[in-house]
């Protein structure tokens, strides 16, 4: 709890209900604004390598329901402070009954196909998040379904309540995953599994995403998978952000190449590291007992 009391949320009395209990609203204005994105930053005067941000999907009355807007300014914020050096990780969460139900359906029910396929659409909702350097990690609570499934597997980790409801039920709508769910749930938990949830259309439960190694760590309420999910991301903002970065970096290599490459690969970065200042000031300071003061160089 003590990461949570350090953070300012910036967000409106309405969304405030829509979130798990942890937060405390604060009256301070944000420094960036979104029509469907709520953005919590640290309170001044925390160290700069402990600092992280929380961007919660808010469209309540839609149960968080993706479309193009809300990706314009998820993108967009995440391109912002990926580009911030005071930033070291990221959260992405919703509310307790929806991290994010599926896709607006209102908005591609009248697509022809050469309207979809001329102006790329749904690209950007695949892209700038997989595209991002920093570590982002998915704090899922109730459903998490189409899109919304899918955006939770763009992250880095998939942290969930033990009730989330998990599942890619295109095929109910006479389509298929359109943003990346058959890639990325078939490498997550096998082909059979995911050929068999897709095909079915079936949900799953957070319970199962832990057991098949969809998310990294499952809670018992919504109000601790998120705090568990600020925790984790403390700890990673905590390190040098060069170490961070290449340790991002190797393990998704490892998802498009084989493992000799990739061990020739990561061994190329790890050398390269013993050019940075953050590797001197770690293992001096591993020696000396002390505890490493980063310099994110």
């Amino acid at each position: 709890m003590a990461s949570i009391r350090l953070a300012r949320q910036v967000f409106s009395r309405n969304a405030l209900n829509q979130l798990p209990r942890i937060y405390r609203p604060y009256s301070t204005a944000a420094d960036h604004t979104y029509q469907n994105l709520l953005i919590s930053t640290p309170k001044p005067g925390v160290a700069l390598s402990m600092t992280l941000l929380v961007f919660t999907l808010n469209r309540p009355k839609a149960f968080n329901a993706l479309s193009s807007a809300v990706f314009t300014d998820l993108n967009d914020a995440l391109s912002k402070f990926d580009k911030d050096n005071s930033i070291g990780a990221m959260v992405i969460t919703g509310s307790e009954k929806a991290f994010a139900a599926g896709a607006d359906i209102k908005e591609m029910k009248d697509l022809t196909f050469s309207k979809a396929y001329t102006e790329d659409f749904i690209e950007g909702w695949s892209f700038q998040t997989s595209a991002i350097k920093k570590p982002i990690i998915s704090a899922v609570n109730g459903h998490a379904l189409g899109g919304g499934c899918e955006l939770a597997m763009m992250a880095d980790i998939i942290y969930c309540s033990a009730s989330a409801n998990f599942g890619q039920p295109e095929i109910k709508l006479g389509i298929i995953p359109g943003a990346g769910g058959s890639q990325r749930l078939t490498k997550a938990i096998g082909k059979s599994k995911a050929m068999e949830l897709i095909l079915t259309g079936r949900n799953f439960s957070g319970k199962e995403a832990g057991e098949w190694g969809l998310a990294a760590k499952v809670f018992d309420t919504p109000q601790e998978c998120v705090v568990g999910a600020i925790e984790t991301a403390s700890l990673i903002a905590s390190y040098s952000r060069v170490a961070v970065k290449a340790a991002k970096e190797v393990v998704n290599k490892s998802q498009e190449l084989g493992v000799r490459e990739g061990v020739e690969y990561e061994r190329k970065v790890f050398h390269g590291l013993f050019g940075s200042q953050d590797q001197k000031v770690g293992m001096e300071a591993f020696a000396a007992k002390k505890k490493p003061e980063w310099t994110h160089s």
